[in-house]
């Protein structure tokens, strides 16, 4: 079995994103998974050399991305250094945090599983095809790379809602069943019927579902150059040769790529209705840089904290100090359409430009904490602005007995124990002992409850997903509620594979005794409906020029796409390479 090689851009890994890489384990791979690839890979770059942007071909170079095949992920890992990048084996769909975060370190996370022969046109479960053969090869191009790592540093702050979550997971568990060959019609209709639900109630789209509608016509289905004529660089068209002839048809419509993409929403069981075509790379950046400014990791405020109430999940504030409170957030008291006090109700840490303060993890402050934002009532200087001498002079002082009304009727009345400052000399905590926090007739603190710290900032800059520093939290906690299905090999489906693996040694050398005509004669009389193996022995035959096997080949295909029309042109497309020309890069 493989173990995980690392490399010094895997190195810089944090833990919670180790959690989940899993070794390729390339023995695994079947002669027929190696066929599917070599057969998609020859159809993609036979095609894709007249209509992909021309970064593509360039790119299998560069990654050590080979047609005959699957790519092994140390090879590759050895070849995307150079360009500053790394790849790593997940299990399927990763939470999409996760996913965009490690585009944020340079590193491309690759399904290693390959799509079934049945599938071989289009998966709904992300495969290496999709990832190792239509998105690798585009970060070649140093503008693109950059688009990808700025989109994961970004995307990966992105605020998802609950129900975000939850479509994840049903997601996940479709494309899961869907691609194992067992799996009954009953229970695929049943998971989309839950998928379909969710889409259809997600309510208000989450900065998670904006951001990731941008992904999707961009990085999966984007095109490139003049609406009239464009190219592909999307890796969901690079790597479906079903869908990347049938987007530049007229059946499709092109529109001019801007931020309309975000509230464009999508369907991954459907061919697009319609395609986004940016002039360039540098105009992806643009957009991107359009779609940030509205976050709340740029906006924070009021709509900030509500988007993180919403998730239900672990988040960030920072303050106009630098002071960040990372925690779950749960309630918060508004006043003329600005926060005025943020609780959280579960373990929160407070952090200074993403280090955790001492004293301040989420020990510390185990059952929450709530801290008022903003400015005294009646004073127009804000306590950050307060130069000593000013804090002097409103008693906020080490040892002073203080009653501090903020505007919208908070008040913080104790005995200041001490304060914490930033590095430009601000205060940014102020600690206090038989403290009392009130807003109107609410208690919001008791003294029984032990020291209180005041967060100081006059507003909330920032929102985001994720704590402000990743030590401060257990973060390796992945349990998927599903796993990749591999069904056990039936007698019959290794004899096959045993045919693919003779002919597979026949073609490199491996093994010249294997008589074809046997294989072909096993293959007609025990698999009759297999296609693809007998487009292989072609071939062979072609190259050789033996006229005899070609034609019992092209009788026995001929037969097949009688009795499984839906297989020709699939057959029609691999005989026609064959005739053409040998395909090399």
């Amino acid at each position: 079995m493989n173990t995980i090689v690392s490399n010094h851009i895997l190195n810089r890994l944090p833990e919670h994103l180790k959690q989940f890489i899993k070794p390729q384990n390339y023995e695994e791979y079947s002669s027929i998974d190696q066929a599917v690839w070599r057969y998609v890979m020859r159809k993609n770059v036979d095609f894709l050399s007249t209509v992909a942007h021309e970064s593509y071909l360039n790119g299998l170079k560069q990654t050590g991305i080979a047609i005959d095949n699957i790519p092994n992920m140390y090879g590759m890992n050895r070849i995307l250094k150079e360009i500053g990048w790394a790849a790593v084996a997940v299990d399927g769909f990763i939470p999409p945090n996760a996913f965009m975060e490690f585009q944020a370190y340079n590193v491309l996370v690759i399904a290693s599983d390959i799509r079934q022969l049945e599938h071989i046109e289009y998966t709904p479960a992300p495969d290496i095809i999709h990832e190792g053969a239509g998105h690798a090869p585009i970060i070649a191009n140093p503008e693109y790379a950059e688009y990808l790592r700025r989109f994961g540093e970004i995307g990966s702050k992105a605020i998802a809602s609950a129900k975000d979550y939850e479509l994840y997971e049903a997601v996940r568990y479709l494309s899961i069943i869907k691609e194992a060959s067992n799996t009954s019609k009953e229970a695929i209709t049943e998971a989309e019927f839950k998928v379909n639900a969710l889409q259809k109630n997600m309510g208000q789209p989450s900065e998670m579902a904006l951001i990731r509608n941008l992904h999707w016509w961009t990085v999966e289905y984007g095109l490139i150059g003049s609406i009239d004529s464009p190219k592909i660089y999307g890796a969901g068209l690079l790597s479906s040769i079903g869908e990347s002839a049938w987007c530049l048809t007229n059946e499709v419509k092109k529109l001019p790529y801007n931020i309309d993409a975000a509230f464009t929403n999508f369907d991954i069981t459907k061919p697009q209705p319609q395609l986004f075509v940016t002039p360039d790379f540098a105009h992806l950046s643009l957009i991107l840089e359009e779609f940030a400014n509205t976050m709340g990791l740029r906006t924070g405020g009021l709509s900030g904290i509500k988007k993180l109430i919403e998730s239900k999940a672990l988040g960030t504030i920072e303050l106009s100090t630098g002071l960040q409170i990372s925690g779950v957030f749960t309630s918060v008291i508004e006043h003329k359409g600005h926060p005025i006090y943020i609780q959280t109700q579960s373990p929160t840490a407070l952090s200074y430009r993403e280090k955790e303060l001492v004293g301040h993890s989420r020990k510390a402050h185990k059952k929450g904490y709530g801290s008022p934002i903003g400015k005294l009532k009646g004073i127009n200087l804000a306590i950050e602005d307060m130069s000593p001498r000013d804090l002097a002079a409103y008693n906020i002082y080490e040892e002073k007995q203080v009653s501090l009304e903020f505007e919208g009727s908070i008040i913080v009345s104790g005995k200041i124990i001490t304060g914490k400052r930033n590095l430009q000399g601000k205060i940014i905590l102020i600690s206090f002992k038989n403290c009392t926090v009130t807003h109107q007739d609410t208690l919001l603190f008791k003294p029984e409850w032990g020291i209180y710290d005041m967060a100081v900032g006059k507003s909330i800059v920032s929102a985001f997903s994720g704590p402000a520093d990743l030590n401060s939290f257990d973060l390796i906690t992945h349990k998927p509620s599903s796993k990749t299905i591999h069904v056990k090999k039936s007698n019959s489906r290794l004899e096959l594979e045993d045919l693919y693996q003779q002919i597979r040694d026949y073609r490199t050398g491996k093994n010249q005794t294997a008589s074809r005509t046997k294989v072909l004669e096993t293959l007609v009389k025990n698999h009759p409906f297999d296609w693809l193996l007998a487009v292989e022995l072609y071939e062979l035959a072609f190259n050789e020029n033996n006229k005899v096997l070609c034609t019992q080949i092209l009788s026995h295909l001929e037969e097949v796409k009688q009795r499984k029309p839906q297989l020709g042109h699939l057959i029609d497309d691999g005989l026609n390479i064959i005739n053409q020309k040998t395909i090399e890069i």
